[in-house]
């Protein structure tokens, strides 16, 4: 697959990438979504390392849980309803990142894990981290487009996605791939990133926080949950289970808790509070001038920045849901 350069000017590419979402409507960025996610990880993945870690997803915690606890959780759970898949089956991770739940699935089922990115640094990332933790024998990433998996027909016995098929321009091509892929009677399960019943695209505060989020997470649009069963079933899939976990019970903290602003300094969730984005900003404007930074860093951040408020908005008025569970069986 041919990718863009790695050697990127940082300010041209930020720029280009807001250039793609200054209209509501999502035309331009759907013919250009291999551009607009590519570029958007080109430039927020190293952010996104340093600031929450390597599984870039969410999860709300109960009680007694650290986020790492329930980041873990949330990930053995999604593999669990992919049918008791022995150790060595050979499994698909669609849209991996660097990897971090690749790996941490491999070391709990033992199985053998293949992801794929549309992003060459997070396949050089993913395979790094693999080595160095001793996985390279049983998971890997390799480079590609999720609307055309370089894998043969009926390549796997598994397939999963965590909050990543929402970068695709047309779920039903995306899911269609994932369909073809894998073997007669297995699994595919995935959290999507979805708007629920409650958005009203007639409302402009909705709209507003539906254009922040899709600015600071690189979605060409976003879907109902209703939108994403239709696409699963005419893809050729059994619908066996779905539901929104965001309104799951026992929950001690949210799944936008990391995101909601805080004073202690010392916590990632101060730059959410006015004077942490004053200074986030204004402090990586400083690192531009002084050279220790490329010029246009500070631009990312204000655009992660802006989509971690819209995603926080979207959660606390129930209009948007990045955990919209669905479990399909592709028929014998």
């Amino acid at each position: 697959m041919k990718t863009i350069s790695s050697k990127i000017v940082v300010n041209k590419w930020i720029d280009e990438y807001n250039d793609l979402h200054k209209g509501e409507e999502p035309d331009a960025r759907n013919v250009a979504y291999a551009k607009l996610v590519n570029a958007y990880y080109e430039l927020s993945t190293l952010f996104y390392e340093v600031g929450w870690g390597t599984s870039f997803h969410f999860s709300y915690r109960m009680a007694g849980e650290s986020f790492s606890e329930g980041m873990r959780r949330h990930e053995y759970y999604l593999t669990s309803f992919l049918g008791g898949l022995k150790p060595g089956s050979k499994v698909l991770d669609v849209g991996c990142g660097i990897g971090g739940p690749l790996r941490s699935i491999t070391r709990f089922t033992g199985w053998d894990i293949t992801g794929i990115t549309i992003n060459e640094y997070q396949v050089n990332r993913c395979n790094q981290l693999a080595a160095r933790q001793g996985l390279s024998g049983q998971c890997r990433a390799i480079l590609g487009d999720f609307l055309a998996i370089p894998a043969a027909n009926n390549s796997f016995d598994g397939v999963y996605a965590i909050e990543a098929t929402c970068h695709a321009p047309d779920r039903r091509k995306v899911y269609s791939e994932v369909f073809r892929v894998l073997k007669p009677g297995g699994y595919f399960a995935c959290y999507e990133w979805c708007l629920t019943n409650k958005y009203d695209k007639n409302n402009q505060y909705h709209r507003w926080i539906k254009k922040k989020i899709e600015e600071g997470d690189a979605l060409p649009d976003m879907a109902y949950t209703h939108e994403i069963d239709d696409a699963m079933r005419s893809s050729g899939f059994d619908i066996l289970h779905t539901r929104d976990m965001s309104l799951d019970p026992n929950q001690k903290f949210p799944w936008y808790h990391p995101l909601l602003p805080s004073w202690n300094p010392f916590v990632q969730r101060f730059q959410f509070n006015p004077v942490g984005l004053f200074l986030t900003t204004w402090g990586l404007r400083l690192l531009e001038f002084l050279w220790l930074a490329p010029k246009g860093t500070s631009k990312i951040q204000t655009m992660l920045q802006q989509g971690g408020i819209g995603c926080v908005k979207g959660g606390q008025n129930e209009i948007f849901t990045p955990m919209y569970l669905v479990v399909c069986r592709k028929p014998l």
